[in-house]
């Protein structure tokens, strides 16, 4: 027997041994793999030697000690292509646990894609570890996709946890439909809804807005005695959501009888609700019972927005209670509730004293006092009454009780304030920000000159307001003055502060200054706005400095810095309205090979270069090129094709165009009709202009007064003046006014037309308008050759000699000097 015993002892301690040598060796293959990975990566050749001792415990493991998602999912790619391992469902849920606490949702929904292809079978309580992954990051589609995939593939059947499980994902988007898909399933596996079916229903409810089921399936679970805490809580946050407030407290009034205890968290989400509902009573009475009855301390927080409802309210009483409530127990007023005090009550002079005078009354503490201050600083500021808080900072500065003459300036604060404290940064952050709003740039820098004296260094916020209003002011000295005493004060300047001043030298066309502040930029780590560099290349590409716009661009990305393709479609336009089109797509080319995703404004620029050079050809290939990137042609985009190809004739082409808008839901402006109408009457094809203008109005675009004066001119031009005149009438009426080409274009046409009775009520109405052209003008000879042919006429002689005699036209002898 003793031999037996010696045995077993010896067996069990064999085994015991070598579970310890096994497990310890686990232990260090997986600390090695995670040194390798976390170095090295999946192509160091040390892992040839360890892959063939991977198993599901040992991957996991590792997975479970890398502290990166990335290299985890690296990792774990790389175990699946390790052969003949086979990832189980531990190693897919550590994997999702570690994408799903990093919040990587693209990860995590690649993984659930491939999961039903890898043959690997899930237990139903492992695949709800799964699903809640998903869960955790709303992914509730691709959660319904894999939880149908694993199903049909026969890789885990579902139990009623896993349909919990997965109610309780759908839950969290509010998908109604989805639920009771579900709900249908699992009655069809005959499966009875439990506690945790009904909690998932009535969350989807809830989520959904559908406040009647949702109070509906409360009242079943009441039946079942299946409502606790959690349920009480969550039908009360819901009510307090919706707005129903009364019946929020009568829940957790009945939750408190029933002896139910809500949450901390609860109590300040439900109190928060009230009074964003501005029910600061049922709030306060939430308040008494988290505070008083379940003996939760509230933070300053929950007083903040308490006492920010009752200044609301105008209730000071309840503030003030409030306000001393917070200091018997030690919670410390902020900022931000004094300022709520005074500001609430900053339009009655009475009122705002009293409440002074209450709030400072006892009032020992330096900071305390100094808040206070801050926050009557803050009013004045926020009242636009800069005088008084210049005045109020400067008697704090120098530490000194208000005179007579002051305190009927500083109205009520002066009259309670017993003692002055000297300010802190926050009181002359205050004060400068006010005046520099106010553009007062002078005084907030000689209040910081005195703030420099009093509170030593100041903040890097108060450095980067002056130097940004310096910079606005085009006080470029002064800026470099403050970022030198930043620097002798160890104040490091950010993004904030240099782009003030970049921005600065762009506005001012300063390229050399420009390139020299990118240099001390990229030193420190920082890099230049958009909006500045973009500003700097279009003002040199208006003043004609097109080339020095390219060469600064070029400069930049010498210097590491990658502009945006919006500065560079600046410096294209530029290039393209010099003619220079050829450099333009020479630069269009260089960013695209540099990786650049070129826009459809960008497109848009040189497209119409091209048409302006009539290559429309070349235009054609990057509108194609435009396409097959994956933009959308813009409006603009089609309209300078259709006024290239109305120009060049080709008005089929256009029209063409045309219709290819409408076909890809691109709406036509009033430019694309213009356009269109007179390309079509250039090609004498009035009717079809018409057929369109008809169209423009019926869908909706009315025409502006550049389309009715296209129209009118192109029917002149097409020898149809009565239809022009018509649309002049119309276009009179909708008090649009007409060029003085148009009555010389209708003149024109109804001379041709040897209609000279209205040509004359024409030329009558045009000289009547003051619309007669003078001698340089160009249309001067045809104004001439018709009076010479109304003085011809019998019908029209006699008013034409009476316009001549009043001085509005030229007389005969003058019309004779104008022939010969």
């Amino acid at each position: 027997m003793a031999l037996k015993i010696n045995k077993f002892k010896l067996t069990h301690s064999f085994f015991f041994s070598k579970l310890r040598y096994s497990s310890s060796s686990s232990a260090q293959t997986a600390d090695s793999i995670v040194s390798i990975f976390t170095t090295k990566g999946p192509s160091a050749p040390e892992l040839n030697t360890l892959s063939p001792s991977l198993t599901p415990h040992l991957v996991e493991s590792v997975l479970t000690r890398l502290r990166s998602w990335r290299v985890a999912q690296s990792f774990f790619h790389w175990a699946s292509n390790q052969h003949p391992y086979n990832h189980t469902s531990f190693t897919f849920n550590a994997i999702a646990s570690i994408l799903s606490r990093s919040h990587q949702t693209q990860p995590l929904i690649d993984l659930a894609k491939h999961l039903p292809n890898s043959s690997c079978s899930f237990t139903p309580a492992a695949f709800s570890f799964f699903l809640r992954c998903l869960g955790n990051l709303r992914l509730v589609r691709e959660a319904n996709h894999v939880f149908d995939e694993m199903s049909l593939k026969g890789l885990c059947v579902p139990d009623r946890l896993c349909y919990n499980t997965l109610l309780e994902v759908i839950s969290k988007c509010g998908s109604l439909h989805l639920m009771e898909t579900r709900l249908n399933e699992m009655k069809g596996f005959g499966w009875e809804f439990d506690k945790c079916t009904f909690i998932h229903i009535h969350v989807t409810y809830c989520n959904a807005g559908r406040f009647d089921q949702a109070l509906s399936v409360y009242e079943k679970m009441e039946e079942k005695g299946w409502v606790d805490e959690r349920v009480c809580s969550m039908m009360a946050l819901h009510f307090s959501k919706w707005g129903n407030v009364d019946k929020a407290f009568e829940l957790v009034e009945r939750m408190c009888e029933h002896g139910m205890r809500l949450t901390e968290k609860t109590f300040c989400v439900l109190i928060h609700g009230f009074v964003k509902e501005s029910r600061v009573d049922k709030a306060l009475q939430m308040f008494d019972k988290m505070h008083r009855e379940n003996g939760f301390t509230p933070d300053v927080s929950l007083y903040d927005v308490l006492i920010g409802g009752l200044c609301k309210n105008k209730d000071s009483g309840r503030a003030l209670s409030l306000l001393s409530e917070m200091k018997e127990y030690g919670v410390k007023p902020d900022i931000g509730i004094f300022t709520k005090l005074i500001l609430s009550f900053s339009d009655d002079k009475s009122m705002i004293s009293k409440l002074l005078k209450e709030i400072l009354e006892g009032e020992e503490d330096e900071k305390t006092l100094v808040l206070i201050y801050n926050a009557v600083l803050t009013c004045y500021v926020n009242d636009g009454s800069m005088d008084e808080a210049y005045l109020l900072i400067q008697m704090m500065s120098h530490s000194k009780s208000s005179t007579e003459d002051d305190a009927s300036r500083m109205d009520a604060f002066s009259k309670v304030t017993k003692r002055l404290v000297s300010p802190n940064v926050t009181s002359f952050s205050i004060v400068i920000d006010g005046l520099l709003k106010k553009d007062q740039l002078d005084l907030a820098l000689s209040l910081f000159n005195d703030m420099r004296k009093i509170v030593g260094k100041p903040t890097i916020s108060i450095y980067n307001n002056l130097i940004d209003s310096l910079c606005k002011s085009n006080r470029l000295g002064e800026s470099y003055e403050l970022l030198r005493e930043m620097r002798e004060l160890g104040v490091e300047p950010t993004h904030f502060t240099y782009n003030s001043i970049y921005g600065c030298m762009c506005k001012r066309k300063d390229v050399a200054g420009a390139r020299d502040m990118l240099k001390e930029m990229g030193a420190c780590g920082h890099g230049p706005w958009i909006k500045h560099t973009t500003l700097l290349v279009k003002e040199l590409c208006n003043h004609g400095r097109v080339m020095e716009a390219c060469e600064f661009l070029d400069n930049m990305v010498q210097q590491d810095f990658l502009p945006d393709i919006v500065s560079y479609s600046a410096a294209i336009g530029g290039l393209v309205n010099i003619q220079e089109v050829d450099r333009a797509m020479e630069i269009f080319r260089n960013l695209c090979s540099r990786g650049h995703c070129p826009d459809v404004v960008c497109f848009n620029v040189l497209i119409r270069g091209l048409c302006k050079a009539d290559r429309l050809a070349e235009a054609g290939i990057l509108f194609d090129e435009l396409v097959e990137r994956g933009l959308s042609p813009s409006v603009v985009t089609y309209n300078l094709f259709i006024d290239s190809w109305c120009k060049n004739g080709s008005v089929d082409k256009a029209m063409a165009l045309l219709f290819r808008m409408c076909e890809e839901d691109k709406e036509p402006s009033v430019i694309t009709y213009t356009t269109l109408v007179d390309g079509l009457c250039k090609a004498k094809r009035p009717d079809d202009a018409l057929l369109l203008w008809k169209e423009m109005e019926k869908k909706g675009c009315p025409p502006n007064r550049i389309a009715f004066i296209a129209l009118i001119y192109g029917l002149c031009s097409c020898c149809r003046p009565t239809e022009a005149l018509c649309y002049l009438r119309e276009m009179e009426q909708k008090e649009m006014k007409p060029d003085s080409f148009i009555y010389i274009a209708l003149l024109s046409a109804y001379l041709s037309d040897l209609n000279l009775t209205s040509a004359f009520e024409v030329f009558n109405e045009m000289v009547d308008l003051g619309f007669f052209p003078n001698r340089l003008d160009k249309n001067y000879p045809v104004a001439v050759d018709a009076i010479l042919k109304f003085c011809k006429d019998h019908r029209t002689s006699s008013a034409i000699q009476v316009l001549m005699e009043e001085g509005k036209i030229p007389t005969q002898s003058e019309l004779l000097e104008v022939k010969n």
